[in-house]
């Protein structure tokens, strides 16, 4: 699995906590970890997409 990462920065939150920030993205295919199930639609294509995007944003506080 990759993922991009981004660093978005270091700044203090109104109490004074040291906080940094970063923003994770990616995408994985289901198919590579065993979940397979899928089903037809009438109209074509398929229930569920093989392809998984995910983002998370995420900050630490700096320990004290």
């Amino acid at each position: 699995v990759v993922f991009d990462l981004e660093f978005a920065g270091i700044q203090k939150d109104p109490w004074g906590n040291t906080k940094a920030g970063f923003i994770v993205e990616g995408k994985i295919k289901r198919s590579e970890f065993g979940l397979n199930w899928n089903a037809a639609l009438e109209t074509g294509g398929v229930m569920v997409s093989d392809d998984v995007k995910f983002s998370a944003d995420i900050q630490f506080i700096k320990a004290q």
